[in-house]
């Protein structure tokens, strides 16, 4: 498969490694010095395009992909995704998620389990504390805003906001912890990323089940989760 990387950072060499590694071919790299290489023949050759920026040039980068006829796996947070898929041609092709981590999606997965359960015992109350590098743009974190989320869309008596606290520290890659809390003990779920190779692997992954794929879709669908 033919995989352009939009963002050239970090990730973007993890990235790039990790798609050598599973036979893939990069076509084009994108950084903020060459954005003129959205216009080349090679871009618009890709299957698909990965993209890890910001959340300011986010929007931008899969406008022009789609106008360049490449679907996109997007893992970046803290932009309008809703905005974005209104915009999404008929024929063009969007993954995000909020953290393409195997590990974290099926921390999605056991949130909403263990939400649906809490349902009932309304003397335990959640909280969210998620832990990252000091370079992280947005805060919370997209992974614990989707937790938030999910929480309160699988156990229907909570109100208003759960509270999440967010920590930058380091080089940390990324630590998300759902407490439930009572008077007499409490209980949590607790992903804890080793690296950025785990993120890598799973927008690869993400990438490989767009391919020739139309429409909005999501981690959770890729894993069947």
């Amino acid at each position: 498969m033919k995989i352009a990387l939009i963002g050239y950072g970090k990730m973007g060499h993890i990235i790039e490694e990790t798609a050598l590694e599973r036979g893939h071919r990069i076509v084009a790299r994108i950084d903020k010095d060459n954005i003129c290489d959205f216009d080349s023949p090679v871009f618009a050759d890709a299957d698909v395009a990965i993209e890890f920026t910001t959340p300011t040039t986010a929007e931008d980068n899969i406008l022009r992909s789609w106008e360049r006829g490449v679907p996109v796996v997007c893992g970046t947070t803290g932009w309008d995704v809703e905005g974005v898929k209104a915009k999404m041609p008929l024929s063009m092709g969007l993954i995000w998620t909020s953290n393409y981590s195997l590990g974290v999606n099926i921390l999605f997965a056991l949130n909403r389990r263990l939400a649906q359960i809490m349902h009932a015992y309304p003397e335990y109350a959640p909280s969210i504390v998620e832990t990252h590098h000091i370079h992280k743009l947005d805060a919370p974190s997209g992974t614990a805003k989707t937790l938030a989320e999910e929480l309160k869309g699988a156990c229907e008596r909570l109100h208003g906001e759960v509270p999440i606290e967010s920590i930058r520290e380091g080089e940390v890659p990324g630590i998300h912890t759902v407490s439930w809390e009572s008077e007499v003990d409490s209980l949590s779920l607790t992903h804890s990323a080793k690296s950025r190779k785990g993120f890598a692997l799973g927008a690869v992954i993400a990438a490989e089940w767009l391919k020739g794929k139309k429409g909005f879709h999501t981690m959770q669908e890729v894993l069947g989760l």
